[in-house]
């Protein structure tokens, strides 16, 4: 696979085909789990795992996995990587994973990972494949982790609260209050502020995109200086 083209899965994954705010895909994990930073990561990190381990293995046995087989394959690729996800975070963040609770098995059914699976890796050698999974993932944690940023902040006045669930014990002090004698807005962590927080992270990428695409078009219209078209007729001698 040609170099640019690894440029353009990763703007594809961080932003153009972000699953997330613009593929609209695993919106109920999404608004689910994203009540605080270290949930957000800790679901981000799990999905990242999976799509990596999924699209790899995929890309695997693209070339001999008959069509009749292909999807009851990939569902089982997945939820083998699922259930290895979840040993682990029983093993190592046992709190975290009971808080997590069904929206970490449910990752088997993210449209995410078996679109990525059927549409990308199956079609493209191990390289590709494996960073596909990737950039999807990390896009995808990237707007988990921001949702849970701006819903913590909103709702409780600080940040990175509790990290010790997933980063152990020496995490305990890395919650910055923001804004102290905070009274808690309870709206923002319940289900209600995770589709209004989504709304306005969707809102805003379009009006970056919307920006970004009016400059490119001034820039394409702007007459170059100097630069003059001249029509001539008749003969020159």
């Amino acid at each position: 696979m040609a170099e640019a083209n690894y440029r353009e899965l990763s703007i594809n994954g961080l932003w153009k085909n972000n699953p997330a705010i613009v593929q609209l895909l695993g919106l109920c994990p999404l608004l689910a789990v994203t009540g605080s930073v270290v949930n957000a990561i800790g679901l981000g990190l799990a999905t990242v795992f999976v799509l990596v381990t999924s699209n790899t293995s995929v890309s695997i046995i693209r070339n001999i996995t008959s069509d009749t087989v292909r999807l009851p394959a990939f569902v089982m690729i997945i939820a083998s990587a699922v259930t290895c996800i979840e040993l682990l975070m029983q093993a190592f963040a046992y709190e975290l994973y009971q808080i997590l609770g069904i929206f970490l098995p449910l990752i088997t059914t993210n449209c995410v990972i078996l679109g990525r699976a059927d549409g990308f890796a199956r079609k493209n050698p191990i390289a590709p494949a494996f960073y596909d999974g990737f950039i999807m993932g990390v896009g995808f944690m990237v707007v988990l982790v921001v949702l849970g940023g701006m819903r913590e902040l909103a709702g409780t006045g600080a940040l990175f609260a509790n990290m010790d669930l997933l980063f152990g014990p020496a995490a305990a002090s890395w919650k910055v209050v923001v804004f102290s004698n905070y009274n808690d807005f309870l709206l923002a962590i319940l289900p209600p502020g995770a589709f209004i927080f989504t709304g306005l992270l969707i809102a805003g990428k379009n009006m970056i995109d919307a920006r970004i695409k009016a400059r490119q078009d001034a820039l394409r219209e702007k007459p170059v200086k100097g630069a003059k078209r001249v029509r001539v007729t008749g003969t020159i001698s």
